[in-house]
């Protein structure tokens, strides 16, 4: 077997558990957006920790902890529901990062996009959203989240 064969081999295992782990984060993901996009309130606030803060572009000051998450996300489906338009969240170009204490840092691209009632979707807005999860009780969670979109830069 030549060195890099064998330093190839030394390295699997990490790059299996780095392959599992990367397949719980999007999972994670998956289920928070369609939780979000269901219009799950108190649901979607509980995929964040206690003392988690979100920081969006259009507020003035961030959503802290997860009340202010879930009152947030109960005015917005209010509003969506009074337009009569579905909204829908896409997640891609995942980057994952874990961290020594045992956090991990992500950064992906995110897409919004709403459909009236008998017309086409349009996008409303890509933005980019970088997050610290934390591992409680044998689920991942969203600690910090920091939204920017390009458009307000």
């Amino acid at each position: 077997m030549t060195v890099e064969l064998m330093a190839t081999a030394e390295h699997a295992p990490h790059r299996e558990e780095f392959a599992a782990l990367y397949a719980q984060v999007q999972q994670f993901y998956a289920h928070q957006m369609q939780i979000l996009d269901a219009d799950g309130g108190e649901h979607w606030a509980a995929t964040f920790t206690e003392d988690a803060v979100v920081e969006l572009p259009l507020l003035p000051a961030p959503l802290r902890a997860r009340a202010g998450l879930a009152h947030y996300a109960r005015a917005v489906a209010a509003r969506r529901r009074r337009a009569g338009s579905r909204l829908h969240h896409w997640v891609g170009m995942l980057d994952v990062r874990p961290r020594p204490d045992g956090t991990l840092h992500t950064r992906c691209s995110a897409l919004a996009h709403a459909t009236p009632p008998g017309a086409t979707s349009k996008v409303l807005y890509v933005c980019v959203m970088e997050d610290v999860l934390v591992r409680t009780h044998d689920t991942w969670r969203t600690a910090h989240r920091r939204i920017t979109r390009d458009d307000l830069a």
